[in-house]
């Protein structure tokens, strides 16, 4: 409990010019599943380590993991 509150405060902090919607998106995948949350952003990093740009990286590796995110934020007002 109290570790997922620093996550938060860490989380928070480092998305602080990130748009709402995307803050709240994120902040629930985290939440919900954090192996996933874990395994995208390790992707996204590889990807970017490799050159490609952030936004590219990140709009595949969400692709790649649609499905598994939909069942993650079902129940919730975010759509993907």
């Amino acid at each position: 409990m109290i570790k997922e509150f620093f996550l938060k405060k860490v989380l928070d902090y480092k998305l602080k010019n990130v748009p709402e919607e995307q803050k709240k998106f994120i902040m629930t995948i985290m939440e919900k599943n954090p192996e996933l949350f874990q395994k995208i952003s390790k992707e996204i990093e590889h990807k970017t380590k490799q050159g490609e740009g952030q936004m590219k990286a990140s709009i595949d590796v969400m692709k790649k993991y649609q499905s598994e995110l939909r069942e993650v934020l079902e129940g919730t007002d975010i759509k993907i």
